[in-house]
Parts: structure tokens; sequence; C-alpha cells
């Protein structure tokens, strides 16, 4: 499952990867996310060269989807057992899907979820160093999960078809699922790192933090921020209540959750007044966070200055 958007310059060598898998049969799904660049007429022209063996079928989002709900569509449109998750930035090496599948079926197919290590791939296309990513094996438990949260990269990721079909979709707003479905996985049937580079990873990608220039950049920022972590607290809770440790999840995020209540009221459509009442009444917030946020809703011009020198300097 390849998804993509305004990625022109990457995405025909992300297909390419894509399009070269060594692994049959091989199902692969390529949708754009309603680019408004040529993204989508890249992808066309790939897709009508390719003459392999490989069954491709390509979409077009008629309206943004955002990644979380991109990649449930997607994964409700795929056949196959395994989903794989590829980016329009990134290149999967050839043997992917081979090497991931080999160890799924040697396992007795046991595995919701396996995870690879990545190689660093910087803008101009030279490759770096190897990207480690956590040993899910050690992972067996809640307890696990939540005492030590593991490193994931998304973009390296094979799902079960099984663990998609349990749980659903993931909610929209989400720009990083990669905790979501690891944590669906573990407690599951349980989730393996394979520690071979077999994704070329664009330092970036489509959840990398953006420059911001100005204040209104910032608060857009924090705005698309809080949006997904309200999106990610509510889905793990979700998930949680199905496997049976709902209680323990809402214990372990109250402290996230309550940032992101204060965040998404205060940045809201409230009078001034009603905002400082939240200011004194958020108690479980810290103070310091209730004032930042405070001064960047409704005082934003205040950052101006910083932000003027900060361009400046860069200059």
């Amino acid at each position: 499952m390849l998804i993509t958007f305004n990625q022109q310059d990457t995405v025909a060598d992300a297909i390419r990867g894509a399009l070269a898998q060594t692994w049959a049969p091989l199902e692969i799904l390529i949708s754009d996310d309603a680019s408004s660049d040529g993204t989508f007429a890249v992808a066309e022209a790939c897709v009508r060269a390719y003459r392999g063996p490989h069954t491709v079928r390509l979409y077009r989002n008629e309206k943004n989807l955002g990644i979380s709900a991109h990649l449930s569509a997607l994964a409700a449109r795929a056949s196959g057992e395994m989903l794989f998750i590829a980016a329009g930035d990134d290149i999967s090496r050839p043997e992917r899907v081979a090497r991931v599948m080999r160890v799924w079926l040697e396992s007795g197919r046991r595995y919701d979820l396996i995870a690879t290590d990545l190689q660093d791939l910087d803008a101009e296309g030279n490759t770096h160093g190897v990207l480690r990513v956590t040993d899910l094996d050690d992972y067996r438990s809640f307890e696990a999960w939540s005492g030590r949260r593991p490193h994931l990269v998304g973009a390296a990721h094979a799902w079960a078809r099984r663990l998609f079909d349990a749980f659903g979709p993931i909610a929209p707003g989400i720009y990083g699922e990669d905790q979501i479905m690891a944590f669906r996985a573990i407690m599951s049937r349980g989730a393996h790192t394979l520690h071979e580079p077999l994704v070329q990873y664009r330092r970036g990608g489509l959840s990398r933090k953006r420059k911001w220039r100005t204040p209104a950049d910032f608060v857009a920022r924090i705005k698309l921020a809080n949006l997904n972590g309200t999106g990610e607290t509510r889905q793990l809770v979700s998930d949680a209540e199905k496997v049976g440790v709902g209680p323990e999840m809402r214990a372990l995020l109250a402290g996230k959750a309550a940032r992101e209540s204060y965040v998404s009221a205060v940045f809201g459509d409230l009078p001034f007044a009603r905002k400082l009442a939240l200011l004194a009444a958020s108690k479980d917030v810290s103070f310091g966070f209730r004032c930042r946020m405070l001064v960047y809703a409704t005082c934003p011009w205040l950052l101006a200055p910083f932000f003027f020198v900060k361009w400046h300097l860069r200059g």
C-alpha cells in the first residue's frame, strides 16, 4: 500500500521500488491523497509503463484524507494477507516483501506486525547509516508497551490483515499510525522486528515537523499536532478497551489527554474571559503550559519579533 501526497519529485522512485519487489503474488495499491502538484500524473505514467508480473491498482482521493484515514481506506481495498506500508518519498528495496514474508511464514503466520530497520536517505538521494528500530519481540504485554514506548517508523511496517480486520480503521486526523498498530499487535498475537534495512527512509517524511516562519505558521502547527494527539489518544483508549486494558490506558494517558483537552479549548471559539477562566481552572495541566498556550492562542503577534530575528539570522 503506497500512499503519496504532494511528492512529485520522489514518487517515481517510490513506485519503482514497489514494482521491483521479487515476491509473488503481489498486489500493489498506489493512492494519491488529492495532491495539488503533479504527483498523480507521475504515478499514472509509472503505472502505464509497467509490464511486470504484479497486479497494480492506482487510486486518487477526491479530497485530502490525511495519513490515518488514507491508510484505512486503502487497507479496506487490499486483498492480501499481509499489508506492507510504503510512502511516496521512501524507497523499498526489491527484497523487502520477500524477506518479511519468509520470516512470517516460517513463524507459522504468528506475528500481527513485522517492522524492519531503515537506511537513512537524504534530500539529494544519498544513503547514509542504518536507522535501527526497537526490538518488538521484547514486548508481550501492556506493561511492557506502557513502560517504554518502542521507537518505530511506520514506513517500514507490514501488518497482518487480520489485525486491521479485528480493530477496524484508524481514526482520521492522525499522522503517525506506527504506535497504534504496534500496540494492537503487541496486545494480539505479537510483533517482531527484522533487523535488516529494507526501506530507504527519506529524512522527514509525510509527518515531519514543518519549519514555521511566522506566528501564524507556529499556531497552525500547534493545532495540527494537537489534532493528531487527541486522535491518537482516543484511538489508543478505544483499542485498549477491546483488549481489556481500557482503565489502564486511560490512567496512562490522563496527563496527555488533559493537555490536549486544554489546547483544544483555549484555541477554540471562546470569549477571552472564558479562556482566562480555563487558565485558572485547569489544575491538571502545568501552569507554565497553560500560560504558553493562552499566549499562543490569544496574542500570537507577541511572537513576531522572535520569528523575525530567527529567520534573518538563518539568512
